[in-house]
């Protein structure tokens, strides 16, 4: 559904979600090309010889994440380079391969393998980054969404926006979260969901429009 879209009483939208969330999207994806320079905080300190291993193992991975083109060799490596299956395999339990999945789960939604998305994010391990982690669980929400488990949805979309409650990442996920909850037809969950966004987070992009959506969800409550 348009963002533009007036009618109130027109049914929620019809295309997938992530067609729903383009401006989020595009987030997400300056979101995940940002991680590599998290990586070098708490991934490249103080790591034993086989996590260092993993650690320049990832060097070429990451130079490959975000750039559509070179989806399939980051996922599967090339020459002497492993890619970021191979890294979150033989490298299980270090924290390169954690960030391996993490990216995994990003590019698995991109190319629409949502199933496998939701295998890899599920790996993933909350580091305390108030960006990695919020955005695992948003991402989790998406390929949820998109296999229509709904509930699932719901329940990471929320554990997304209450991780690390800032502008940027929550009310994007409580955005999410309302049109779950209008999907389910929980009209007044949505309404509480979009509400949030108006009264906590009054300066963020999802704030511009948010009167539409909160409009849209009140006149279905019965």
């Amino acid at each position: 559904m348009s963002t533009t879209d007036k009618t109130v009483t027109q049914p929620v939208r019809k295309g997938g979600f992530l067609e729903e969330n383009g401006k989020s999207l595009l987030f997400i994806g300056v979101a995940i090309l940002a991680l590599a320079a998290i990586a070098v905080y708490y991934f490249y300190s103080y790591l034993p010889n086989r996590a260092n291993e993993a650690a320049a193992a990832m060097f070429k991975a990451e130079q490959y994440v975000g750039v559509d083109s070179l989806a399939n060799k980051a996922i599967n490596g090339e020459a002497n380079y492993p890619g970021l299956e191979k890294i979150a395999d033989e490298y299980e339990n270090t924290k390169s391969a954690n960030l391996a999945n993490l990216y995994l789960g990003g590019i698995y939604l991109r190319k629409g393998e949502y199933k496998k998305a939701t295998e890899a994010l599920g790996k993933y391990s909350a580091t305390g980054s108030p960006v990695a982690d919020p955005l695992a669980l948003g991402l989790l929400g998406d390929a949820y969404s998109e296999l229509k488990d709904f509930n699932q949805a719901a329940t990471y979309y929320k554990k997304a926006a209450d991780k690390a409650s800032n502008k940027f990442t929550s009310p994007m996920f409580l955005k999410k979260l309302g049109l779950v909850y209008e999907t389910q037809k929980d009209f007044k969950s949505a309404e509480e969901a979009y509400t949030k966004i108006k009264t906590q987070y009054p300066e963020s992009q999802e704030a511009a429009m948010i009167d539409e959506y909160i409009a849209r969800a009140q006149a279905q409550v019965k």
